[in-house]
């Protein structure tokens, strides 16, 4: 992690870990991850845009480096996700703030945008998500999210999410081996498995809806730049195109051999977000 620090503080009575890069800089980014990854996903482009600004990127709750919950049901939902971010932003003393947003994470930036943080993220990228889900790519997810498999070896685990992360389009052998590396616990019988609290996708059970997110999509009033994975399951064309003709109205670019979500991980992705964050 050349560049970028590791960080920990405590929100809404929960420890929660991030790492920050491009700290001599006055303009924020946060860059949150999606529902089953860590805040490290976002390395390559937390450096390529810590040129410019100073870049904040968590790890949720139950997630990486994060404490787990001591209360699932409750608190691995959106509404609490968004009360972690608006304590992380107090404390960090961050007043403003462009969120780039990975799935799960794009959707708290919506969220917050729409409610806690009304006016204080002033642009929003949308990493292959939207104010509605597709069912069955929901499903997908809780089915390999849920029941976390364990393996005995580093190289198992590595064939197992260089599978069921195919979708995230081109990763360098290199990324593959750090997106392992960070993403794994050892179990007590010595196997390891992935990082995550498997209780996180309670969420889908105990608060179903938490991913219709149309009414606060059509109060949003800040550009929005969505880009969307070519042959994504979770995103729906019809659903991007949705979002192009109402609330704020987003700019939906097409990510070519990505499905959900795009690593952000090429110097394409990275010009994308770069000038819309810098308002072009």
């Amino acid at each position: 992690m050349s560049g970028g620090t590791s960080n920990y503080l405590l929100c809404e009575g929960r420890e929660i870990h991030y790492t920050e890069w491009g700290a001599q800089h006055d303009e924020v980014v946060v860059a949150w991850h999606g529902l089953a990854r860590t805040g490290r996903d976002m390395d390559a482009i937390a450096e390529a845009l810590a040129h410019r600004w100073r870049v904040i990127c968590p790890d949720t709750l139950g997630r990486g480096l994060s404490q787990w919950s001591p209360d699932p049901q409750a608190e691995y939902c959106l509404a609490f996700y968004e009360k972690l971010a608006v304590s992380l932003l107090d404390q960090l003393g961050v007043a403003h703030c462009l969120w780039l947003g990975t799935s799960m994470g794009g959707a708290i930036g919506l969220k917050a945008a729409a409610g806690a943080l009304r006016g204080r993220i002033r642009r929003l990228v949308l990493n292959d998500i939207g104010p509605q889900l597709a069912a069955p790519a929901v499903q997908r997810i809780r089915a390999y999210a849920g029941s976390p498999p364990a393996f005995a070896t580093m190289a198992e685990l590595e064939a197992f999410f260089r599978t069921v992360y195919a979708p995230y389009g081109w990763l360098s052998d290199a990324q593959w081996r750090q997106l392992t590396e960070t993403s794994m616990r050892r179990l007590p019988d010595g196997r390891v498995t992935p990082h995550y609290d498997p209780a996180m996708v309670q969420q889908f059970e105990c608060h179903p809806d938490d991913y219709v997110l149309w009414n606060e999509w059509d109060t949003l009033e800040l550009p929005v730049l969505c880009l969307r994975g070519e042959s994504s399951d979770l995103l729906l064309p019809e659903t991007a195109e949705a979002m192009r003709a109402r609330g704020p109205r987003a700019v939906v670019v097409t990510i070519p051999g990505c499905g959900h979500a795009p690593a952000l991980n090429t110097p394409q992705q990275f010009a994308l977000v770069e000038r819309f964050f810098g308002g072009s």
